[in-house]
């Protein structure tokens, strides 16, 4: 075992750490400490951990590599993310926080939509949960691929069902035995991991004083993808020289922050609502420099390693190939980690998400009398099945599996599209209403699927979160302008406000 392989694996052995750790903290803890970590949790944590849930390995193989094939139109997506993260904490964060508690103390995103209406019925709810059952299912399996790939790519002698196997009881264990407070620290710990590795590699290149020979980037490639189409490999002539809808569809991806479960469910688990501020700024700075050191990567690396990628078509590891071309192996190793650590900690948020939906808007609703270490215990058997189910569909080979694993990249739509114009009517709009948080949710949802099925974007290159956020805000607005809002659901907004108002 040479030492990136040593650095890579006493890395992991010190998450399990953390999560042994927890779970002896608070094995006896409640749901809310299971699933929201008691709403303990600091600025510097909160900020980190919802970043590093955030990204994925997308952060450290797909953009850069998607820039590094694409060019200059394709950096859009970072700069709408940046954007969208900054909105997302600063308009919507802290109100999140406050009406949450308020609104009977939810830990779930479909609880507290039911509970800031004070509906009777617990249909918003269920629908609620089964969209985030069946998403995040998927979700998890596309986790499993992407960091199975990358752990083959590190270690090609292992088959990639054993890599799959290690990958997944890597993520079960410590979501299964730390809960939400684990996965928080794991992931602050993996943030910090990404936005070091992130920086490295670019630093090290400039005081390497590698020579950048700009000229290279006009260097058109070709490569035969998978369905033995031909995909050409044009960098561009400058950022604003992209088309108006890679601009468009760039910024969109930042309106799915607003939706986004596994994300916002960390602005229900800081500690004080006055702690919002800092982790504001902390997470902000850290998805700036992170999305930024990115782009550089992809940049540099298109003057560096793009003949050896592209023709090919393996530009998913231009980070891999930097950081071992100018990083001894031990350090190597380290960089690398911080791949498989971005695929851990979105996968295990998700699960967790997953599972809290479960206990919390379903098996809670049609049992009675639930006891609170009842309801843990089957979060963390959902846990379980997900994770099981979830590597079925990633290690399947049939056609119908790679169908429902190519859907996972227009989840973000889909969730962001349905969810998002929701959450912030019912956080800034007092006369916003249960029926119009309903008509939000399906119209956002079907004009997502319709706008992607009926090929829309694929003939208007525009994204189809932007179409469908539209129209869900809209219909949610004029349906709830048309139906009478009631005196209980204006109280719990109102009591949400007065304690927004006092909060320290």
């Amino acid at each position: 075992m040479n030492s990136e392989m040593i650095t890579f694996v006493l890395y992991f052995v010190a998450l399990m750490g953390v999560a042994l750790y927890f779970y002896k903290k608070d094995h006896q803890g409640n749901q809310e400490t299971f699933f929201l970590g008691g709403r303990q949790m600091g600025p510097w944590v909160t900020a980190l951990s919802a970043q590093a849930s955030d990204m994925s390995a997308w952060l450290l193989m797909g953009l850069p590599g998607s820039i590094l094939a694409f060019g200059f139109g394709q950096i859009w997506i970072g700069i709408g993310l940046a954007l969208g993260t900054a909105a997302n904490w600063i308009l919507c964060a802290r109100r999140l926080r406050v009406f949450s508690e308020k609104a009977d103390d939810s830990i779930t995103i479909p609880q507290f939509l039911a509970n800031r209406f004070d509906a009777d019925t617990k249909t918003l709810q269920v629908i609620c949960a089964f969209i985030f059952l069946f998403a995040y299912t998927i979700y998890v399996a596309s986790a499993f691929v992407a960091g199975t790939t990358v752990f083959s790519t590190l270690f090609p002698n292992i088959s990639t069902t054993a890599a799959m196997i290690i990958f997944a009881l890597l993520i079960v264990f410590y979501t299964l035995f730390g809960g939400f407070t684990a996965v928080c620290w794991t992931d602050f710990f993996q943030g910090m991991l990404m936005m070091i590795a992130l920086m490295a590699v670019p630093i090290v290149v400039i005081l390497s004083k590698q020579e950048l020979d700009t000229s290279l980037l006009t260097q058109i490639y070709e490569y035969t993808d998978a369905n033995g189409s031909v995909v050409t490999c044009d960098f561009g002539g400058g950022l604003f020289n992209a088309s108006l809808s890679e601009i468009l569809t760039g910024l969109a991806w930042g309106l799915g922050y607003f939706g986004m479960p596994h994300i916002i469910i960390r602005f229900m688990s800081i500690e004080k609502p006055s702690d919002i501020k800092k982790a504001s700024t902390i997470a902000i700075v850290w998805v700036v420099i992170s999305l930024g050191c990115a782009c550089l990567i992809a940049y540099m690396g298109r003057m560096i390693v793009a003949e050896e990628l592209l023709p090919a078509g393996m530009q998913k590891i231009v980070f891999i190939t930097m950081a071992r071309k100018f990083f001894p192996s031990a350090i190597s190793g380290l960089l690398l980690a911080a791949i498989i650590a971005a695929s851990v900690s979105t996968a295990d948020s998700q699960l967790l998400v997953a599972s809290s939906s479960f206990t919390a808007d379903l098996y809670t609703n049609f049992k009675k009398d639930v006891s609170e270490k009842e309801a843990v215990l089957v979060g963390r058997i959902v846990v379980v099945i997900i994770a099981v189910i979830a590597y079925l569909i990633a290690s399947s080979k049939g056609a119908g599996a790679q169908a429902i694993m190519n859907l996972v990249e227009n989840a973000w739509g889909a969730f962001g599209a349905s969810f998002g114009p929701v959450i912030i009517l019912s956080l800034f709009w007092r006369d916003f209403n249960y029926k119009g948080a309903v008509a939000g949710i399906v119209a956002g949802f079907a004009v997502d699927l319709i706008w992607l099925f009926a090929g829309f974007s694929a003939s208007t290159g525009i994204y189809e979160l932007l179409p469908g956020f539209i129209a869900g805000g809209l219909v949610g607005f004029i349906v709830a302008k048309a139906t009478p809002t009631l005196d209980k659901e204006v109280a719990v907004y109102d009591k949400a406000r007065a304690a927004d108002a006092s909060a320290n």
